[in-house]
């Protein structure tokens, strides 16, 4: 009977430390258990989890039993062991264990602090001043000066490192001076968090503890300098370890899961459809075929043509192939929800599919992930609503707009082309902008030109006096200390505008409808939104005097 032995604590490795365990064999004649290998480190007998001796009676099997003699295996930990230091402290580290008896538990799984939980919230990391913290992670960079080294840290968990702050009194520094320490090394590290005295973050970790866990040899190939793409597919193997594909994996993990998370929350019925199937869906004929005629790859560049079996009629006989007939790599999987659409109602495939087009181009792919969802009783205009449904959940909704972002729209997306955007998420804008109507966003906008990013910001005031209580209620403000501000709703209110260039010297204008209403598109318009000029601005106060803006805003107007 094999028994699947589970480690009563961590399994994880300490360098040169780990132990073997061997299986063992139930000696039914002599009534003990034969050891193998086991007392090299120790004379104790071996205590094992509680669940090996939930089989009541299995030191009394008779012979003729079916499980009479069979071997049963704990699971293996294997680690190499260097010299005699190594196997007296691993033989001390085990013996110091707390001896899980029958009745014991398993430890509780928790998850594991990660530099995202550190520096991901509100404050980047300053609510956690004064922690003592573990990080583990691989050197992205280290900087040995003097008497201090600045070394990052990265565990994967997001785009931004920790940094290290390790003193020369720091317990492992010596690691450091002899270079075990490299960039691509697996470090342990524990310390303080403080604040940062220098840019890029607003804290780091001071060390006070660092262990090597895995060398890395000075031939490691990502280092800070950029890296091309086409370098990287020769080193697929550790690419994952750069930004761009680490911040690819995680963008696609948030995407999976959104995904999963939004069908399932409809009440679709997620299918695995297969991957070999003798259908060609897309009906192109460009598909993988999966054969067994072929010899297999330790030979395959070795074989002749001939070698293939044959028909009398000179074709592939393919009653001889494993499937005994032509197979392929599925391009789709949504012939085959349909049978379970017919039987389930709504059901999603989500799953690889593979395409044999010969085509060089970034939106060609041998290879990829597709969502398949497959609606029963339903027409083209539930199709079109789960397809907008999904695409609006699956969007990182409530997050602002970096001047990266806004110069993308405006160089990248609109080719040059100055742009309004209109109507952003309430979460991320003030208590006083007017809300629409979807209850999600506020009637504001922001003027975004070419190489500057945002120019202008405007919005419509809310002039709703229950509204605007409710957004203090909210916010959590205290709504004392706004009783002007509310008084002014209370008594006359009047749909209001606002609108805003941060500079000193540029203007700060408030306007009131209807004289130029609440979408004023100044700036992007052919005519002025006052004077209605066309072509020759003059005489117009509305114009902004200072030549810097002057000189952005001119080559938009013509």
């Amino acid at each position: 009977m094999a028994v699947a032995l589970s480690p009563a604590s961590s399994a994880r490795l300490r360098p040169q430390s780990a132990a073997r365990f061997i299986s063992f064999l139930n000696n039914i004649t002599t009534g003990r258990n034969v050891l193998t290998g086991f007392r090299t480190l120790t004379n104790k007998a071996p205590t094992f989890p509680p669940f090996l001796h939930c089989y009541p009676g299995v030191r009394h099997l008779r012979r003729d039993s079916p499980a009479f003699n069979r071997r049963c295996f704990s699971s293996a930990i294997v680690g190499a062991i260097s010299s005699e230091e190594a196997v007296e402290k691993a033989k001390k580290e085990f013996l110091e264990k707390p001896d899980v008896g029958t009745g014991q538990k398993v430890r509780e799984f928790r998850k594991r602090l990660r530099i995202a939980d550190i520096k991901g919230g509100p404050d980047e990391g300053l609510d956690r001043v004064g922690q003592t913290l573990v990080v583990k992670g691989w050197v992205r960079t280290l900087r040995v000066q003097r008497s201090i080294t600045f070394m990052e840290v990265n565990d994967g968990s997001c785009l931004s490192n920790m940094q290290c702050v390790i003193n020369s009194d720091a317990e492992g520094y010596d690691q450091v001076e002899s270079g075990s320490i490299s960039t691509g090394a697996s470090v342990w590290v524990e310390g303080a968090i403080v604040e940062s005295q220098g840019s890029g973050q607003k804290v780091e970790l001071r060390v006070t503890k660092v262990i090597t866990v895995g060398k890395s040899d000075p031939s490691f190939p990502i280092q800070k300098k950029r890296i091309s793409r086409e370098f990287l597919r020769t080193k697929a193997h550790l690419r994952p370890r750069t930004n761009t594909f680490g911040a690819v994996s995680r963008v696609r993990n948030a995407l999976a899961y959104a995904t999963h998370k939004f069908f399932q929350e409809n009440g679709f019925v997620w299918i695995s459809s297969p991957i070999v199937t003798a259908s060609d869906c897309e009906g192109a004929g460009e598909q993988f075929c999966v054969t067994t005629l072929i010899p297999s790859s330790r030979d395959a560049s070795d074989s002749l043509v001939d070698t293939i079996p044959k028909t009398d009629d000179g074709l592939i006989d393919w009653s001889q192939d494993f499937f005994g007939k032509p197979a392929f790599l599925t391009v789709s999987g949504q012939l085959n929800a349909e049978t379970y659409a017919s039987a389930l109602c709504d059901v999603y495939t989500f799953g690889p599919t593979f395409r044999a087009e010969n085509s060089n181009t970034s939106r060609h792919l041998a290879e990829f992930w597709m969502i398949e969802p497959e609606l029963a009783f339903a027409d083209l205009s539930d199709d079109m609503a789960c397809a907008t449904a999904y695409l609006k959940y699956v969007v990182k909704w409530g997050c602002d707009l970096q001047s990266e972002h806004e110069r993308y729209v405006t160089e990248e997306a609109f080719a040059g082309c100055p742009v309004i955007i209109t109507d952003y998420p309430k979460e991320i804008k003030a208590f006083y902008m007017r809300l629409n109507d979807d209850g999600s966003t506020v009637a504001a906008m922001d003027v975004l030109v070419p190489r500057v990013g945002e120019l202008i910001g405007g919005s419509q005031r809310e002039e709703r006096l229950e509204y605007l209580e409710d957004r203090l209620d909210e916010l959590k403000l205290n709504k004392e200390t706004y009783w002007w501000y509310l008084d002014l709703r209370r008594f006359g209110s009047v749909d209001q505008c606002q609108m805003a260039k941060e500079d000193q010297t540029l203007f700060h204008a408030t306007i009131l409808k209807p004289f130029s209403s609440c979408r004023f598109w100044f700036g992007l318009r052919k005519t002025c939104a006052v004077c209605h000029w066309n072509r020759e601005h003059k005489g117009c106060n509305t114009f902004p005097t200072d030549t810097r803006l002057s000189r952005i805003l001119m080559p938009i107007l013509t």
